[in-house]
């Protein structure tokens, strides 16, 4: 049965391992969450127990095959009202996180594919999240993460993070944009269009840029 809280769980070990490799354990999943560890064990063993993901004790928690379809399907919905905000209403990218985790749970499935026909069925977020197709594929790409990416890469900036708002709009301000072509100068300093641009030291571990 549809479940919120369900769906968060589920919408967050599916976005942890999108741009790294390391599973979600039970404790960054409380921290992810803002829950209390007891609480988040409880409800990783009821998702184990519908088989949506597996776990072992103290261990990283995975999805299943059956976890992972229905983690994109709802971070589909999460993206394209992201998208459809952005490009239909003015939103910024700084503002859509939070009215998104609203609707994504009340848009019906006639008007979310409505959406994505009027949007052209777009493949990413306006932070440059992949957006999941109605089957559960994605299309992505070899990235690295800014800091982590060496002095004279070049290529194009393929996501930043929404996590935090005000750093989106710092580097909104810089002039850097989702597929914009770079060249890294250093962990904080990209070079677009021929000129220099300073980032906050924060966007080292919320831009990736593509490899």
């Amino acid at each position: 049965m549809p479940s919120p809280a369900v769906d968060d769980y589920l919408k967050t070990i599916y976005h942890h391992t999108e741009w790294q490799d390391d599973r979600i354990t039970p404790s960054q999943l409380a921290a992810e969450l803002g829950l209390a560890p007891s609480s988040v064990t409880e409800m990783v063993q009821k998702l184990a127990a519908q088989h949506l993901v597996t776990h072992r004790p103290y261990g990283p928690i995975a999805l299943t095959e059956a976890g992972e379809r229905r983690a994109a399907a709802i971070i589909r919905r999460h993206r394209l009202v992201e998208t459809w905000l952005v490009r239909e209403f003015g939103y910024g990218w700084d503002e859509v996180h939070d009215e998104a985790e609203v609707l994504e749970h009340s848009l019906s499935d006639r008007l979310l594919e409505r959406i994505d026909e009027r949007l052209g069925h777009p493949t990413h977020d306006p932070h440059g999240d992949a957006i999941p197709d109605a089957s559960g594929r994605v299309e992505r790409e070899p990235f690295v993460l800014l800091g982590d990416a060496a002095a004279g890469h070049s290529g194009r900036v393929l996501r930043v993070s929404d996590r935090d708002p005000a750093l989106l709009r710092s580097i909104e301000g810089a002039g850097v944009s989702v597929g914009a072509d770079a060249t890294v100068q250093d962990a904080a300093t990209l070079r677009i269009a021929g000129e220099d641009v300073r980032l906050p030291a924060e966007a080292a571990s919320a831009v990736w840029l593509s490899a």
